[in-house]
């Protein structure tokens, strides 16, 4: 009784990783790449929950979790074409200040066009109860959760390691300077990571609608929590994000059971503990500056 109880607790810390993945691996793809630290990457995880809400009305869930991080991808383009692209060489100090007023203005906005209150969003009836695994019970649509996360997870993986794409992006961080001496254009390809990036923060926002608060300051409070993760997996490392996040999940989720009032400290503390051992993270490799 006690180990399926545990088991359940990691299964939802699964399921918060999941969460935390799909915001912190890009975020990490575009400083990798761009040497820009998003911090209105929160926005769009925002953006992305409210126009799925919305578009559920008309539409339904279904279309909602498509067309809402397709649309905030094509705002992805306009943000990197007119603000992300005139800081690539410029300090990285001016690419935080810049972005961090994107994120006032763009929560602001959703101020004045959704309205201060929460507003709610409902977990399709197709995916409402739970299901029986063995001996287990699980929520269906958490199960859900976690097998989109580990689809998305799949997807990125195989156009990072598998297209002539990839080969150009992961050359990108790693050597900047070869690639432009090969006469390679990262721009791009950069236009396309930024809208990767900002697509996965959306379909985050728009599945996790149904079982969050959706607020307009829901996109500064994750972006904390995913600034945390990048760092503890280490800059630069696909799995070591991905190691980050299920594990800050777990750890959360677990701590949260039986301790409530540390589930936010436990994050901090574990990002503490692996820095001290680790200053990289756990997977960090040396990033060179886009170019």
């Amino acid at each position: 009784m006690q180990f399926g109880f545990l088991l359940e607790q990691v299964v939802n810390g699964l399921v918060l990783g999941g969460y935390y993945l799909l915001i912190a691996l890009g975020l990490s793809l575009i400083f990798s790449v761009g040497g820009i630290v998003n911090l209105a990457h929160g926005a769009f995880y925002a953006l992305g929950a409210y126009i799925s809400v919305e578009i559920t009305r008309y539409l339904g869930f279904g279309s909602a979790v498509v067309l809402s991080p397709v649309a905030v991808a094509l705002l992805g383009i306009l943000f990197e074409r007119f603000i992300l692209r005139r800081f690539y060489d410029a300090d990285p100090i001016l690419s935080l200040l810049v972005t961090f007023g994107l994120a006032m203005v763009t929560e602001q906005a959703i101020r004045i066009i959704w309205g201060a209150p929460p507003i709610s969003a409902a977990i399709p009836q197709e995916f409402r109860g739970s299901v029986f695994l063995g001996d287990f019970l699980f929520s269906r649509y958490r199960l859900l959760i976690l097998a989109v996360v580990a689809a998305v997870l799949i997807g990125v993986w195989l156009l990072l390691h598998k297209t002539s794409f990839g080969r150009v992006v992961r050359a990108g961080i790693q050597r900047p300077d070869m690639v432009a001496a090969l006469g390679i254009r990262l721009q791009p390809h950069m236009t396309a990571i930024v809208m990767l990036g900002v697509g996965m923060a959306a379909l985050g926002g728009a599945f996790f609608a149904p079982i969050t608060i959706v607020h307009p300051a829901m996109g500064a409070e994750i972006i904390t929590v995913a600034f945390v993760v990048v760092v503890i997996g280490g800059l630069g490392s696909f799995w070591g994000v991905v190691i980050a996040a299920l594990l800050v999940g777990v750890v959360r989720g677990i701590t949260i059971h039986f301790a409530p009032a540390a589930g936010e400290a436990s994050i901090y503390v574990l990002m503490f503990l692996v820095l001290m051992v680790r200053p990289r993270g756990l997977l960090g490799e040396r990033i060179e500056k886009f170019e």
